[in-house]
């Protein structure tokens, strides 16, 4: 790397090492919220500061600057040892006092990067504290150098502190961008302070539209997550919309479905899963249950029963009775008895209680498997666990009543009897069944 004098040279060459260093440090933090790189951050700043505060700031002895390009060489050919030997020298040659704040600032500086490299952050942090109480140090190095203490607080999850560093940057900063405003939204909202976080990240996206740029999508999904924890659900749903726009995912699709649920519109609900589960992002069984309640819901059983029977084909959906459930039931409501069948017995078969055997009866009744029926009921209420017995008895004579078993059935009707709100079918059906006895002895008597 070619090396500058004074301070083109800091500020190009020593300082842009340990900022690149920072960036690798807070590369999480930066990729989880979008953050432009540190030096491109502060970059518009530094020229405005510059014209605020003017500082007398002390040369760059030839000595000294050989002295740090020799360590900046060594650092960079990742020789750490030898580049911390030679800033140690430096220290100790006459002391600190024998460096002008300046040379000492850039001394401490390469220090801070030898210390990012060793993933030693106490002592990088350390070392930048000491570049900023340098005084008359120029003020575009002080400003950078309090950005990188921030965020450096930020990894180690200090979020008071690099709260307030931040703070003290802004302060410094005339036009301060969209990044920094994203990255104070962070600590704010690692401390649970949301309505700052809030309106730091909100000021960010502003920004980027007001100059009709794009705002990064980890920005959006802090303004979702914070609208929706003050129960904002209109703001909510319109930044999922806004994401769906721009950076079309599964996850905001099922959000929004999830959102459009809250506001009581059923059928957007509906639009909003239904699109993601046409372009194949359910890829979760749970999703694709989902995706067939909300069919259910809006009285489309076809599709639902679709649905269901994919994932269960394809093993995407479990193969638990539960899941073969709402397939049975989907089919028999889009009036599918062939295939609801097989998918109940699945059900019944691996349920511990009598119920599902008792709606499978219901659904043998349907197709005119009496014979089936009539084990299948018996077996749910032997097994116990039926939720209306006086129903399950119900379907039973009715069963036995299609096989002729006439005395059978009587005795199913007259069970079912016992719970008053199955009492008025039961007494219809024995009194049709006495009526349909009656007639075939007249028949058989002639």
């Amino acid at each position: 790397m070619k090396l500058f004098r004074h301070q083109t040279w800091s500020r190009a060459a020593l300082f842009a090492v340990p900022v690149l260093a920072a960036q690798v440090v807070v590369t999480q933090l930066q990729s989880e919220l979008g953050y432009a790189p540190f030096a491109s951050a502060v970059a518009q700043e530094e020229k405005k500061a510059d014209t605020r505060e003017t500082r007398r700031t002390p040369a760059l002895r030839n000595k000294v600057y050989e002295k740090l390009a020799e360590a900046q060489a060594a650092a960079e050919a990742k020789d750490l040892a030898s580049a911390e030997k030679i800033l140690n020298g430096m220290v100790s040659a006459g002391g600190k006092k024998a460096l002008n704040s300046y040379e000492l600032a850039n001394v401490y500086n390469l220090y801070a990067f030898i210390y990012y490299s060793q993933e030693n952050y106490p002592k990088a942090l350390q070392a930048y504290e000491n570049v900023v109480s340098q005084p008359d140090i120029p003020l575009a190095m002080e400003i950078n150098t309090r950005y990188t203490i921030a965020q450096l607080y930020f990894v180690q999850e200090d979020w008071a502190r690099g709260i307030d560093a931040l703070l003290k940057w802004f302060d410094m900063t005339e036009s301060p961008n969209a990044a920094a405003y994203v990255l104070l939204a962070q600590g704010y909202y690692q401390q649970k302070d949301y309505n700052k976080a809030l309106t730091n990240v909100e000021k960010a996206i502003s920004m980027y539209d007001e100059k009709g740029k794009l705002p990064k999508e980890q920005w959006y999904n802090l303004a979702r997550f914070l609208y929706f924890e003050q129960n904002d659900i209109p703001n909510t749903v319109n930044t999922l919309e806004i994401l769906l726009q721009h950076y079309p995912k599964k996850q905001y699709w099922v959000q929004l479905s999830h959102m459009y649920g809250e506001q009581k519109k059923e059928t957007d609900q509906l639009s909003a899963m239904e699109t993601a589960y046409a372009q194949g992002m359910l890829d979760k069984g749970t999703e694709q249950v989902t995706m067939a309640y909300l069919y259910l819901n809006a009285d489309v059983p076809y599709k639902a029963a679709k649905v269901m029977d994919k994932g269960l084909k394809d093993g995407s959906i479990d193969d638990k009775s539960k899941n073969w459930e709402i397939a049975g039931s989907a089919w028999r409501q889009a009036q599918e008895t062939e295939k609801a069948i097989p998918a109940m017995e699945k059900a019944a078969s691996k349920s511990e209680t009598g119920e599902l055997y008792a709606r499978l009866g219901n659904i043998y009744l349907d197709g005119d498997q009496n014979d089936k029926a009539i084990s299948a009921i018996n077996k749910g209420l032997s097994r116990g666990g039926v939720k209306r017995p006086d129903t399950a008895r119900l379907v039973l004579g009715m069963a036995y009543f299609n096989t002729k078993q006439y005395e059978k059935a009587r005795k199913a009707f007259q069970a079912a009897a016992r719970d008053e709100r199955s009492s008025k079918y039961a007494a219809q059906w024995i009194k049709y069944m006495n009526s349909e006895l009656e007639r075939q002895r007249s028949l058989a008597e002639g």
